[in-house]
Formats: C-alpha cells, sequence, structure tokens
C-alpha cells in the first residue's frame, strides 16, 4: 500500500499552503540552488523525470517513500522538502500538525521541529497502534537516530537485529542503512524521534 504524504500542514497556529504546493516551491529552489536539472536529479534520486516534473507542477500527491528518495538523493531533510522556513520562536501545537500515516494509520508521525540550515536534527513525536509498523528508507551517510520511549515499548530492526526499547528507555543507531519499528506491547506507543545529520 502506497502512503501519500496527504494535503495541508499546520504550524505555529497557521495552517501553511497545501504542502505539495510547498513541496513543489522548495523542490524547484533547491534544484536551482545546487543547478541540477530534472534528468540529473531522476539519477541522483531514482525518481523519474515525470514524477518529479508533475512534482514540480503541483500535479502529483507523491508517496512519503517518494519524498524520502528525493532528499536522500539531494542530500537534504525530509522536512526541508515539506515545511517552509520557521521564524525564530515558535509554539508547535500537535492538533495543528498534519501527520505523516502508515500502516493504515496505526503509525503516526507528527514533524514537530523540521531541520533547518545550522541545526542538523530534527524532531518528530511518534504513535504507534497495537500492531503498528513501519518499514523506513536508509538516511544519508552518517545519519543517526536517537530515540526515547515515553510510553508502552517498541521493536526497532537495524541491520536484522532487533532492540526492544520499553517505556523510559532509549536507542541511539545508525539510520544510514535499512531500518524498521514495531509495536512490541499492548497499549499505544509514544515515542519522540530525533534524527541528526553528520
Amino acid at each position: 500500500m502506497s502512503i501519500h504524504i496527504g494535503r495541508y500542514i499546520a504550524q505555529g497556529g497557521f495552517v501553511l499552503e497545501n504542502i505539495n504546493i510547498v513541496l513543489a516551491k522548495n523542490l524547484k529552489i533547491l534544484r536551482e540552488q545546487k543547478k541540477l536539472s530534472l534528468d540529473k536529479v531522476s539519477e541522483l534520486t531514482g525518481v523519474s523525470k515525470t514524477m518529479l516534473g508533475q512534482i514540480e507542477r503541483e500535479e502529483s500527491n507523491p508517496t512519503i517513500n517518494t519524498v524520502w528518495k528525493i532528499a536522500n538523493g539531494l542530500k537534504i531533510s525530509f522536512t526541508s522538502l515539506i515545511h517552509d522556513p520557521q521564524p525564530d520562536t515558535v509554539i508547535v501545537k500537535k492538533k495543528e500538525i498534519q501527520p505523516l500515516v502508515e500502516d493504515q494509520g496505526r503509525f503516526r508521525v507528527y514533524p514537530f521541529f523540521p531541520y533547518e540550515e545550522g541545526r542538523r536534527f530534527e524532531m518528530y513525536s511518534v504513535e504507534i497502534d497495537k500492531g503498528g509498523s513501519w518499514s523506513a528508507e536508509p538516511h544519508r551517510e552518517g545519519t543517526e537516530e536517537f530515540i526515547t520511549v515515553y510510553k508502552g515499548s517498541v521493536t526497532v530492526r537495524v541491520d536484522n537485529e532487533e532492540y526492544t526499547v520499553e517505556q523510559g528507555d532509549s536507542i541511539r543507531f545508525r539510520a544510514d542503512r535499512p531500518h524498521a519499528y514495531h509495536h512490541s506491547g499492548d497499549t499505544k506507543t509514544r515515542l519522540t524521534m530525533v534524527i541528526h545529520y553528520s
């Protein structure tokens, strides 16, 4: 099942543009900054030139994995593609954030603090319902993830090794390789995820 990134995002008390408009604008700006053609971006990311063109023309609602491929290929963060730059001070309210949804709604990712130049990390709040799971694409080389579980437990698989993280505990791992998360308790799991880029 392909999971799409949704239509609207909200941040800091304001409903922002349609997410596809933000994505289109950011991709165009990044291409111009890096002086890359659509052909070159396609070569770097593995996303077809046709799809990239549709994204830039706001004619496509791409999947989460497609956006990850673009981010990894261009060596940028996921959230730098889907968020406008943030002001110096902001209160982020969960109810105003459009979550990224996987596994038929059982795995929800709330992008609270997106990556910005000069700050080489991004922070998410994650909720996983019983039985929920998600397999993530490898991030760019040197990327690490830091997870702290506040409720329930989660099993993280990295390089075919599994680690169960219980409530109150944390895990750090290299995220530049395939990794996956699986709900491993009886109640909803809540955790924070920090992705740090080298």
